[in-house]
């Protein structure tokens, strides 16, 4: 038994190192629980699609050619309550530039999580009470709020495990779009 616990412990670590972009945590930059991925070294980004919190359906697919920067939160989290005037203000800076937001609600009400939204954001929020788009990304729910940058064709760029402020999401969002804008001008 306890050869197996071992292993599994090992696996965890192994899992844990390789975080959400599928990819050696050796090929990535990882610091404070930020973990940026050069373009050569950036992994596709799992299916990211679902039904709005206001109704509809949403495909992070049918943004391919935009930075898209997925927000996880929860009514519930007090972090994502910190967080949410910065993610707008974000959005609203660098939005012209081909960059657009999506939050994903995880384990919540949808009452509650259309209640907090109200007044704070304007961009879109796939309703996911069972997590399983967090999952899919390997965003544990414990870690919720995370967010991640995907780049113009849709791999994950930037992963970040903890709330974020303006001032340090801005800077990444901007270099993401940048850099993709550079590689689009030199085709």
């Amino acid at each position: 038994m306890g050869l197996r616990r071992l292993a599994a412990g090992l696996l965890a670590t192994v899992l844990l190192l390789t975080g959400c972009t599928g990819v050696r945590a050796a090929d990535c930059d990882s610091v404070g629980g930020i973990v940026e991925c050069a373009p050569g070294q950036r992994s596709a980004a799992p299916t990211i699609a679902g039904e709005l919190l206001g109704g509809g359906a949403y495909d992070v697919a049918e943004q391919r050619g935009n930075v898209v920067v997925v927000n996880f939160w929860g009514s519930w989290c007090a972090p994502c309550r910190a967080e949410a005037d910065d993610l707008e203000n974000t959005y609203q800076a660098t939005r012209d530039s081909g960059v657009t937001f999506l939050g994903i609600n995880v384990q919540d009400s949808r009452d509650k999580a259309i209640a907090f939204e109200e007044g704070r954001v304007s961009y879109p929020s796939i309703f996911d009470p069972g997590s399983r788009l967090a999952l899919d990304m390997d965003i544990p729910p414990n870690t919720i709020p995370a967010t991640v940058v995907l780049d113009r064709q849709g791999r994950i760029a930037t992963v970040i495990r903890a709330a974020v402020r303006q001032e340090g999401l801005q800077p990444i969002v901007e270099r993401i779009a940048a850099e993709a804008s550079a590689s689009a001008g030199q085709r």
